[in-house]
């Protein structure tokens, strides 16, 4: 049943092969002895694609159902009496990544020593059950019914630059002084980004420009790092950077930034291991302190 859940969701033996270590031959004989037992074709194969036939589109409903309840009762099991060990799938964006699991994780590692990572980024939302992934972190708490959602933390969007941007060009005062500055935005969105700034007329939406825009979160801090222009980003993002002095928050006073959270994802038979829960508990005692920002005033 799993080696049936795993080919649909990738697509093709040899991947979900790779994914369950075993040859693309063994388990293209587990999917047809599951066929064979059922009396029914799941699967339609070409050379070129796999596709569900209806027989296996209800299978799958129920097949997924029934590993999640597998999964549910080993997490059960597992919580009542081991240490958290084993491998922990964890799937973030890159900036998020970068710039606070890279200081994270290996304290982490240090604490549960019996417990491995591995990390992939992406910076779309993935589906944590076809991807195979324990936690999903995002600025979004999107997700569907077969998922757990839970907040790791609340925090703000900061405008920083390099102190040698600011060196060069100056420190901006007010929103009027960010016109004449290389104002780098997050592209890539669905409404064009503004940056809510106070003013003597109320809250203004200025338009960030300059001669740069980029669609990834760690790409903007690192042309930010290098002294190329101003950024907003996500205390999450650059705190660590601001607290070292990498950058430099401005416009503090006059930033209107709503309040941030960030979310984990996870499925419902994953969620209660023993190593994904002190993992959360362990990065939300992390952010605790992330967000502890040191004003540049």
């Amino acid at each position: 049943m799993k080696a049936f859940v795993r080919v649909v969701d990738q697509g093709s033996f040899a991947k979900a092969a790779e994914d369950l270590r075993v040859t693309p031959s063994a388990l293209s004989k587990l999917v047809s002895r599951l066929e064979d037992r059922l009396g029914v074709r799941l699967l339609t194969r070409t050379t070129r694609r796999l596709a569900l036939t209806s027989e296996g589109s209800q299978f799958l409903e129920r097949a997924r159902e029934v590993l999640e309840l597998i999964d549910l009762a080993e997490a059960d099991v597992q919580s009542a009496r081991a240490k958290p060990k084993g491998l922990l799938r964890v799937n973030s964006s890159t900036g998020f990544a970068r710039q606070t699991l890279l200081h994270a994780v290996p304290e982490f590692l240090r604490r549960y020593p019996e417990v491995s990572v591995d990390l992939t980024l992406t910076d779309r939302l993935i589906d944590p059950v076809a991807e195979q992934v324990d936690i999903v972190i995002r600025g979004s708490p999107t997700s569907g019914s077969d998922m757990v959602v839970r907040q790791l933390a609340e925090g703000r969007r900061l405008i920083c630059a390099a102190p040698s941007y600011l060196t060069r060009a100056g420190t901006p005062r007010s929103a009027a002084d960010l016109a004449g500055h290389n104002c780098i935005p997050l592209s890539g969105q669905s409404a064009p980004t503004t940056w809510p700034l106070a003013s003597e007329n109320g809250v203004v939406r200025f338009q960030p420009s300059g001669n740069f825009s980029c669609d990834n979160v760690g790409m903007l801090f690192d042309l930010a790092i290098e002294g190329h222009g101003i950024v907003r980003l996500a205390d999450f993002v650059v705190g660590q950077a601001v607290r070292e002095g990498r950058l430099v928050e401005i416009l503090g006073d006059i930033n209107r930034s709503d309040t941030i959270s960030l979310w984990c994802l996870m499925p419902k038979g994953r969620f209660r291991s023993p190593r994904v829960q002190v993992f959360l508990d362990f990065m939300e005692a992390w952010l605790r302190g992330e967000q502890r920002i040191v004003s540049s005033k």
